[in-house]
């Protein structure tokens, strides 16, 4: 016959059963937390920055931005993107220093990503700034100080900056012997642009047919001093 055990070894084999139990939630716990615990393990490193990144240009072909789509916009773009070098801090402030930029510093151009269009094919245009003197300058490349503009002959057809919104400020170096060009090309949709047209989807379209258009552009004050020439079919 079987004695009886008394409530002390049943407290105690109940407490041995909690311990184990406590150790294994533990160990299951610390392993779940060393996997959440480690965002290194699928992450690049980041990349070093230098500092010529914060002085850098854009090249109106690459940034950001914040952009969703890669689609043109009927805009100027936010700020323009060195050839070579890396997209600059949008922060990116005058430099103690450094004159701002002369119009013997500067030499501004229209480009375009063809020069003929065939109908339903939409020009593209960007601007391309040089600094063709033999120091680093200052200048604002922002929206507020970008235009590009279309016409034939004397006739002006579209502006940039008839429907332009939010334009911003941004100063940066260009560096002696440096070119960069804006980040997006705008695209000219070819309608006639007018400040009380902009929500108009009825605008006069351009004639077509090998009609001659001629593309003028500006930034940080300065104009380009040729026009670049685009043919419309």
């Amino acid at each position: 016959m079987s004695r009886r055990q008394s409530r002390a070894v049943y407290r105690r084999r109940r407490l041995t059963l909690v311990v184990i139990a406590l150790v294994v939630v533990a160990l299951v716990a610390a392993g779940t937390w060393a996997l959440i615990a480690q965002p290194w393990a699928d992450a690049a490193p980041a990349p070093a920055s230098t500092a010529s990144d914060a002085a850098a240009t854009t090249d109106p072909t690459t940034q950001p931005t914040d952009e969703a789509t890669d689609e043109p916009t009927d805009e100027p773009t936010d700020e323009p993107t060195a050839d070579e070098s890396p997209t600059p801090d949008p922060t990116t402030q005058e430099t103690p220093g450094i004159a701002s930029c002369e119009a013997s510093d500067v030499k501004v151009e229209a480009l375009t990503d063809a020069e003929s269009y065939a109908a339903g094919s939409n020009p593209n245009l960007s601007i391309q700034l040089s600094n063709i003197g033999d120091r680093d300058c200052m200048i604002d490349v922002g929206t507020a100080t970008q235009r590009l503009t279309v016409s034939s002959g004397a006739d002006i057809w579209w502006r940039s900056t008839d429907c332009q919104e939010n334009p911003t400020s941004q100063v940066m170096t260009l560096a002696a012997g440096q070119t960069v060009t804006s980040a997006t090309p705008v695209t000219w949709d070819r309608t006639r642009s007018s400040t009380a047209t902009c929500g108009d989807e009825n605008r006069p379209r351009a004639a077509g047919g090998g009609a001659s258009y001629h593309v003028a552009v500006e930034i940080g004050g300065f104009e380009s001093a040729t026009t670049a020439q685009i043919f419309l079919y």
